[in-house]
């Protein structure tokens, strides 16, 4: 069985949740519809005429993208165009197009982290250059027969739930005896119909993050044992997780800038890069931050990074890097492209966990649009 469009971005926005994404950014379906079966997905960095053929070839009848192809509203659309051309295209082919951008960007295991893991920056102590989006946090409280009381306090913890600042399964448990009289037509666990019962029950009490919080009140309803389950899910006022763009930590060996630089071009398989700054310059600590990342040299440097890992670097900024005295690296905007069989994978894993036939295949064109010579 084929999944339902729906079913293939509900999986994509357990990676990349759309309120991740910054202000008015252009995520989301842009063309086409979810609601239809997807018998293959195309992963692409980019929608280029030529990425929109091999989908065609492929057969794959939704691309997910990094980069939208609609960056503001449309005052018509002009088939005679380019833009046009290529919309055409897509809808005379009934391939949807749906865009993960800045959200992918921040998310935990997203672009900027699997960067972070090809530069050689070490995942513990990682933080993000500029944050975006703060979890709320909620307080679950649900009441459970004594029997049930661990079961269903571990269905909670496996969600992620119960977590504050650097500790995890954090709860309160209070013990006390819960009433109720089941009605008719109903089928309790405990007691008699028409009859008042008297149950020792456990209240829990634990904090849930709100991109868990669905997630984790599926999984105590469905560990509960009760046929109507009484718990309250309420905002507290403790600051949550904090998400952001960019990463930045130690790298796992210190290096000179030149011999980062030479690394970078194996790892990002990039045939050249520009780099401002000494190549003897020991670094240590570095920042990487995928897309144009000219505004976040201050960032970087605030953040203690000796380089910043980055692309479209213009030439002022070059020179006011040199005069804070932070290097940089300019891969290219087209490293982002580690997205596309990243993305892939996660797909593939999630598809296959929920027993669907759909395949996910990425992109195998370099839409790199610099020639370098």
């Amino acid at each position: 069985m084929f999944a339902n469009g729906q079913t293939v971005i509900q999986y994509m926005e357990q990676l990349a949740p759309k309120h991740y994404a910054v202000e008015n950014d252009r995520i989301g379906l842009q063309l086409g519809t979810l609601s239809k079966p997807i018998s293959k997905v195309m992963i692409a960095l980019d929608v280029t005429d030529e990425v929109v053929n091999e989908a065609i070839a492929e057969g794959a009848n939704l691309i997910i993208a990094h980069h939208a192809i609609i960056f503001r509203p449309l005052a018509k659309l002009d088939t005679s165009t380019p833009a046009g051309k290529l919309y055409e295209k897509l809808i005379k082919n009934d391939i949807a197009v749906y865009i993960s951008h800045t959200n992918l960007d921040v998310a935990d295991g997203g672009i900027n982290d699997w960067l972070a893991d090809q530069a050689g920056i070490e995942e513990k102590g990682r933080s993000c250059l500029e944050e975006v989006h703060t979890d709320k946090l909620y307080k679950l409280v649900v009441f459970v027969p004594e029997s049930h009381h661990e079961v269903v306090l571990e269905s909670i913890w496996r969600t992620g739930a119960g977590e504050i600042g650097n500790y995890d399964s954090c709860s309160f448990n209070i013990k006390g005896t819960g009433t109720f009289k089941p009605g008719d037509g109903t089928k309790p666990f405990i007691g008699k119909q028409g009859e008042l019962e008297k149950v020792d029950e456990v209240r829990i009490e634990t904090i849930v993050p709100y991109s868990l919080h669905r997630k984790t009140v599926n999984a105590m309803l469905k560990a509960h044992p009760y046929e109507e389950v009484a718990y309250d899910l309420y905002p507290v006022d403790l600051k949550g997780r904090t998400f952001g763009l960019g990463r930045a930590g130690k790298l796992k060996q210190s290096t000179t800038l030149g011999e980062l630089a030479e690394l970078l071009k194996q790892s990002f398989d990039v045939p050249m890069l520009r780099v401002v700054g000494p190549l003897d310059r020991v670094v240590r600590k570095a920042a990487v931050l995928g897309g144009s990342g000219a505004r976040y040299v201050r960032h970087a440097t605030f953040a203690g990074a000796d380089v910043l890992i980055t692309g479209d670097i213009d030439y002022h900024t070059a020179h006011d890097a040199l005069a804070a005295g932070i290097s940089i690296i300019d891969a290219g905007h087209n490293i982002e492209k580690v997205m596309k069989v990243k993305v892939a994978e996660w797909l593939t894993d999630k598809l296959v966990e929920g027993k669907y036939d759909t395949n996910v295949v990425f992109s195998k064109l370099n839409t790199e649009p610099f020639t370098f010579i």
